[in-house]
Order: C-alpha cells, then structure tokens, then sequence
C-alpha cells in the first residue's frame, strides 16, 4: 500500500506536467484527490473514474472539461505504452508464457467485426459534426478541439524529462506492490523476477477487463505462479493478497477523497 500511495502522489504531479503547457496550475492536493476518487470510481462502473476525474476539477479549479479530459487520454495512451514495454520485458524472461497469455478463442473474428462496425460509425459521427451546421454540432466541434489541445499538450510540456521520469517511477511502483507480496507468503519468497512479470502482466490485463480485477485477478496470477513451483492455492493466496491490499487502498483513500474534495475547497 506504501509503493501505491507513492504511485498515486507521482501519477498526480505527473498530470500537472500535461496541464501547464494548456495555461493551468491547479492545486497539488487537488490533482492528488481526483486522482483517488478515480480509481474507487472505476471499482463501481468501468472508466468512470476519468470522467468524474475531469468533472471534479472543472468545478474546482475551473479548467474546461474537455481540456482535462484531453490530457487524461493522453496519460492512457503513455500508460499503455509503460505496459507494452513490460509485456516486452516479460516476453523475453518468459516468452512462452507471456504468449500464453495472449491466446485468441473463438470469439476474435466477432470482436474484430465489431470495432470495424465501431470505427465505421464512429468516422460517420466525426464526419456529420465537421460538416453541419446544427448548434450540437458546433458543441461537439468545440468539445472535439478542446480533448485534441488536451492529448496534444504533451508536445509543449516544460521539464518534459520530470514527466518521464514520474512515468517510469509510477510502473516501478506498480512492480514493487506485486513483487513485494511474495515476502508476506512462506515459500512464495524463492519466486524469481522471470516468474513475477508474467504474474504481473497477466493481473495488470485482468485490471484493464473488468471493475479493478474483481473475482478475475487472484486466478489470473495464480494460473501463471502457479507453473512456478507455487501450489495453486499458495498462488492464489498471493493474488488475492494483492488484490485486497490495493483495493482496501483505493477505497479507504479514494472514499476520504470524495469527502476532503469539497471540504479543502468550501471557499469555492
């Protein structure tokens, strides 16, 4: 919990970075609290925690939603590049069982027809707001632009080596809450890091498919650890260690977070 309160502090210095070059200095202490409430958002509905996120400090710091929802894609696209990078080094300590990992099933060819479909209408949508002349789509264009010079403020971002560096400490961190399990739980201690970033990789894809990893990553952890020399009921133990840990985490911080929020700012 130490190593993941650290990663928060660091993820919430890190977005002030993107929102500078937009002509914004919002309070740390608020960057830091919608950045808790996001993560306990998300428990309850997936991917509400960036909105809620943005919404938050627009009506405290009075930075356009659009603008600051822009900068949170922008910290998605990095995150995902910092988990590439990790199924990389994975891939060449394991490379059998991070590809394991990544096993299609019968259902990739509807999956497929279905982003193609997506996209498809999603080009159409872009296309009619460019073109009309209908006050909602004047709005959508507005709120298109705003998201664009959010994502984009990257490119102008001072210090962008802080940023960077805030980057690879907040995925170090993420590696050390898991790693650092393997102390807690008698015989788990032999675990090299060859077998920990397989486990690793596979409960950060199970995060990313449901609410936080709820019911799925103790078994996705343990159906890696457990080809390690672990039982599979002392894998299991290790991620449901995990898993609670960074949950009772979220919440407890993330819940004071939503009432400190409007207290810190009851001048505004």
């Amino acid at each position: 919990m130490f190593f993941g309160i650290l990663s928060h502090l660091s993820r919430a210095y890190r977005w002030g970075y993107l929102l500078q070059p937009l002509g914004y200095q919002p309070r740390f202490l608020n960057l830091v609290l919608t950045v808790l409430i996001t993560y306990v958002s998300n428990l309850g509905i997936p991917r509400s925690g960036e909105v809620l996120r943005s919404t938050a400090l627009r009506a405290y710091e009075k930075i356009p939603f659009e603008k600051s929802f822009g900068t949170v894609v922008m910290e998605r696209l990095v995150d995902l590049i910092l988990l590439l990078i990790c199924i990389g080094i994975g891939f060449l300590l394991e490379r059998e069982m991070v590809l394991s990992l990544f096993n299609t099933d019968s259902n990739a060819g509807n999956k497929g027809m279905g982003v193609i479909i997506f996209l498809t209408f999603g080009l159409m949508f872009l296309y009619w707001t460019k073109h009309t002349r209908h006050p909602w789509g004047k709005k959508i264009q507005n709120f298109i632009k705003g998201m664009i010079s959010g994502i984009t403020s990257i490119r102008n971002m001072p210090n962008a080596i802080w940023f960077w560096i805030h980057t690879f400490f907040i995925w170090a961190m993420y590696v050390l809450m898991f790693w650092i399990i393997k102390f807690s739980l008698p015989g788990a201690d032999v675990l090299s890091l060859s077998a920990i970033f397989p486990a690793f990789i596979a409960g950060g894809l199970a995060m990313s498919a449901t609410n936080g990893g709820i019911g799925l990553y103790p078994i996705a952890v343990a159906a890696v650890l457990s080809h390690y020399g672990l039982s599979y009921e002392l894998a299991l133990a290790y991620g449901w260690v995990m898993w609670t840990a960074q949950t009772f985490m979220v919440v407890f911080f993330g819940g004071l977070s939503f009432f400190i929020l409007p207290i810190v700012n009851r001048n505004k």
